[in-house]
């Protein structure tokens, strides 16, 4: 689906009016944010403007080398700026510590493809039809007429790969891969990628899939696979909290498995969980939204309070419903 020339002409004429420009990213960025923010970051500073990259947390190691000049940073102050722009993050509490960071601006922009997108911003670009916000940022790019180098359409690449499951999840859409083949034609290091993203993990990452493999639970028929991962964890596999990104696809993966879940402890009762659906029975946005959070249909999270057992019994009751209401 084409973007209504009237918001892209909007963003553009946003673009080319500002000096100083900020692109932010949500907490724990996975590969379509840090890809979106690169990507537009990179496209910004070939136009000459000032441009600054927040994320509260760092980049990925799997994804440190679309990043060679380290211009994903965390904010450290306020700052003014002509305009912000938010990539990839459904509502704006997802931005975390950047959110306090950006109050001094003239304007503000966010370009998302969550349908759970709360339209925070002064300009709201919210496509929950498109599988990835790189792919957004790619259309921005060339409505605008702006150069898209190498270097952006590896970011962008990384970005639509990513959150397209490597162009296997069902929201991958004839277009997407015109896209791909288009950023391919403009210079992605196809193979590179592929072996940065999906072909190279730190052996902590392993131990942690160890893990999962060990400690993981089938329930209701086997039709719900889950596992906790404490902070004691990942001392104990000298692993980080962005290694334990794509581990949920391993028990997703199971035959029998139509919702996975992770519940991950962040503080002693608060668990950020993950869910993924690999059926149209179950929209785990709609689950995640129970609890505050959202997503997509077949992928979300929420970040819900409570004692660790009373936040995994509420969550596998309302996944049960969900399945015995569609069953």
């Amino acid at each position: 689906m084409k973007p209504h020339p009237k918001i892209l002409d909007k963003i553009i004429e946003a673009v080319e009016g500002s000096s100083t420009i900020c692109i932010v990213g949500h907490m724990r960025p996975d590969g379509d944010c840090i890809g979106s923010q690169l990507g537009l970051t990179l496209a910004l500073k070939n136009l000459g403007k000032e441009v600054t990259c927040w994320n509260e947390d760092s980049v990925p190691d799997k994804l440190a080398f679309l990043d060679p000049q380290k211009l994903v940073q965390k904010p450290r102050k306020d700052r003014e700026f002509d305009l912000v722009i938010a990539t990839d993050a459904a509502s704006f509490e997802r931005l975390g510590a950047t959110g306090e960071r950006i109050s001094q601006r003239k304007l503000f922009i966010n370009i998302d493809h969550h349908a759970s997108n709360t339209r925070y911003a002064d300009i709201n670009w919210v496509s929950p039809r498109e599988p990835s916000t790189g792919e957004l940022i790619f259309r921005l790019l060339k409505a605008a007429n702006w150069p898209i180098t190498p270097a952006i359409s590896d970011c962008l690449f990384t970005a639509v790969s990513t959150d397209t499951g490597s162009f296997q999840y069902p929201s991958t859409r004839p277009s997407t891969y015109h896209v791909a083949g288009e950023l391919v034609k403009r210079g992605a290091n196809l193979a590179r990628i592929c072996d940065e993203v999906y072909q190279s993990f730190p052996l902590a990452r392993v131990r942690l899939v160890r893990h999962m493999y060990n400690k993981f639970r089938l329930v209701h028929d086997n039709q719900i696979a889950y596992f906790w991962l404490k902070k004691a964890d990942y001392v104990r596999t000298g692993s980080e909290s962005n290694d334990s990104e794509g581990l949920i696809d391993h028990i997703r993966a199971i035959d029998p498995v139509v919702v996975a879940c992770v519940f991950e402890e962040v503080e002693p009762t608060l668990t950020r969980i993950s869910l993924r659906s690999k059926s149209d029975r179950v929209n785990v946005n709609h689950i995640a939204g129970q609890f505050g959070g959202g997503g997509h249909p077949a992928a979300a999270g929420a970040r819900i309070e409570g004692t660790p057992l009373a936040v995994q019994r509420r969550v596998i009751r309302a996944v049960r419903q969900a399945l015995d209401k569609n069953s």
